[in-house]
């Protein structure tokens, strides 16, 4: 075996490959660079953003039919026959007992408790308890019976839930406080027959 050969400085040389020709072994052959394979363009995908392949523009989707949109000004109603009466006939008993500024709104396919909101104003405590007592005997006297009654005692602000249609009997300052007529302001609005004023 060879003896290492030092450098100027007094370290060893490290030996290298080139040293093997030297001694007599034969350097290791230079590796050809691999041909360089064709590379095919990558499958155009679509982005993230442009969704699946049935919502994406440029696959025309399906025709489907799609249900009725919500209710709205100037839309369908979606709700059902026997609760738009139902609303009809609460309005009919509150304006026999001088419910002012009644409003029939119809929340169909908006809210999943009612397809009707009822609302009225009564201008006393003892006024707003009579409208919803009105209002409870006249539909007893059809057949119907509320699932609830909330809000008697102080009679500031009652609830009536009759299931389809749920009834807001107001005294004036609740009814301003908690402003469901402006909430609702997009949801279509039965007529009422004539209404007393203020």
């Amino acid at each position: 075996m060879a003896a290492k050969k030092s450098t100027n400085d007094g370290r060893p040389k490290l030996r290298t490959s080139h040293h093997g020709a030297a001694l007599g072994k034969a350097a290791p052959k230079a590796k050809k660079p691999a041909a360089k394979r064709p590379v095919k363009p990558a499958a155009k995908r679509p982005s993230p953003a442009a969704g699946p392949p049935s919502v994406r523009r440029d696959v025309a989707p399906a025709r489907v039919k799609r249900p009725k949109a919500p209710t709205a000004l100037g839309t369908e109603s979606t709700a059902s026959e026997p609760a738009r009466q139902m609303a009809i006939d609460i309005a009919g008993a509150a304006l026999e007992k001088k419910a002012v500024g009644l409003e029939i709104l119809d929340v169909a396919g908006r809210v999943d408790y009612a397809d009707f909101l009822v609302l009225m104003t009564g201008r006393s405590d003892r006024q707003v308890a009579a409208l919803a007592q009105g209002i409870e005997e006249a539909l007893r006297q059809k057949g119907k019976r509320p699932l609830s009654v909330e809000g008697m005692p102080h009679a500031s602000w009652v609830v009536m839930d009759f299931g389809d249609v749920v009834v807001h009997v107001f005294q004036e300052d609740a009814r301003n406080m908690y402003d469901l007529d402006g909430l609702w302001m997009d949801a279509r609005r039965v007529p009422v027959a004539e209404q007393p004023t203020k």
